[in-house]
């Protein structure tokens, strides 16, 4: 069990890479396309003796522009998945932003009282989203309604939806997991980031770099 949810860990990170990847791949590939052909078009201005292979090649570039309107489609995609893939990642590690001043004041066996009540509300939440969504997910594949430009390749609206019951499994997975641990004495409260603690760490780093050695 330990092997399997360790290389789901890594499963999850390369996603999240890939993810990532692809979205600035495509978005620089388009930005590129729909401004090339204007150096094309320049040089044949500035070239008469090859204007007309200059002017075709700007042209074929001009086009592939005009048909890359899949690429704002893939784009949203990914960036969903990224979202519901990236708070599983975000509850695992700890690193969701959270104000927990109020309970920090708080005796340790009362913080564990919160927390585990905390967690149990937020496992409520996500099974409820859970449930719905994968109730919308099965309508749109009864519905097969087509995915906004991208119907063309066969992909429909429940494969890019199909994220978010996925995504809300996941983040449950991770909570039950968050609960265990603290049930179990090895976690006091949810791990949540402190934006006023990571700043004042920021600070102190940067003050040491600048004092003399």
């Amino acid at each position: 069990m330990t092997r399997f949810m360790r290389a789901w860990a890594h499963l999850e990170e390369g996603l999240v890479a890939f993810l990532l990847a692809l979205m600035t791949l495509v978005t620089f590939t388009y930005v590129m396309v729909n401004n090339l052909y204007t150096v094309f078009y320049d040089a044949a201005d500035l070239m008469p003796f090859a204007a007309t292979p200059l002017f075709a090649i700007g042209d074929f570039i001009i086009d592939l522009a005009q048909r890359m309107t899949w690429s704002i489609a893939v784009t949203k995609a990914c960036f969903a998945w990224l979202i519901f893939i990236g708070i599983a990642y975000i509850v695992r590690i700890g690193a969701n932003i959270g104000v927990d001043l109020l309970v920090r004041l708080l005796p340790v066996s009362l913080q564990r009282v919160v927390g585990i009540v905390t967690c149990l509300i937020c496992i409520a939440y996500t099974s409820l989203f859970t449930v719905s969504s994968y109730t919308w997910v099965q309508a749109l594949m009864r519905a097969g309604i087509g995915a906004e430009d991208l119907d063309q390749y066969g992909i429909l609206q429940w494969h890019i939806t199909a994220i978010v019951p996925i995504g809300f499994t996941l983040v449950l997975i991770r909570l039950i997991e968050v609960l265990i641990r603290m049930l179990r004495g090895q976690q006091v409260t949810m791990e949540l980031s402190n934006e006023s603690t990571d700043a004042l760490k920021l600070q102190e780093e940067a003050g040491d770099e600048e004092k003399p050695t």
